[in-house]
């Protein structure tokens, strides 16, 4: 029997380190799933989704928490693979605006009361072509309700980009 884990890691960015995490999961019969990786000032952080015969997990936990001695921040979690919920369909977002303070909580207070789960966000910050304002880029993958079409979460968001500033683009994703 496998059991699926998810890990969660940190640690100042070096070289080695994905190697060093996949040499573990190896070593206990285990296999990389799925994973989000990034560096981000100068920390790199990530999170992976394993799959290890159930006879190797504790082993492989304390493999991975011989890690913590080089700087590596790790924690281990079992995890049950949730089935698709059929009554939700998946979105995907793409927002730029003028950025300042708030406007990432403004954005997913608005997603959350249209029942909208972020599956994936990644954001920054760049500068405007020929202003240099500073702008703000997002991109989110989405769970949404059923009855939640792609109109509804245009014209939440743009009421937001009337005072933000929000260029918005969504399109289908695949479904899940």
């Amino acid at each position: 029997m496998t059991t699926s884990l998810v890990l969660t890691f940190i640690c100042h960015d070096k070289p080695g380190l994905v190697s060093a995490i996949s040499e573990k999961i190896a070593a206990a019969g285990g296999s990389w799933l799925e994973s989000r990786l990034a560096r981000l000032a100068g920390e790199f952080a990530g999170i992976v989704l394993i799959s290890v015969p159930e006879a190797h997990v504790a082993g492989l936990t304390a493999a991975l928490r011989s890690l913590e001695d080089a700087g590596l921040r790790i924690t281990v979690e079992r995890s049950k693979a949730a089935p698709a919920e059929a009554s939700y369909r998946s979105l995907d977002l793409e927002l730029i605006g003028q950025d300042r303070p708030g406007i990432v909580r403004d954005v997913t207070q608005a997603l959350s009361q249209l029942g909208a789960n972020i599956e994936e966000f990644s954001s920054g910050i760049e500068s405007a072509p020929f202003t240099g304002e500073t702008m703000f880029r997002a991109s989110a993958r989405l769970r949404v309700p059923g009855g939640v079409t792609t109109e509804d979460v245009r014209k939440i968001l743009e009421r937001l980009a009337e005072e933000m500033m929000v260029d918005l683009s969504a399109s289908e994703g695949d479904a899940a």
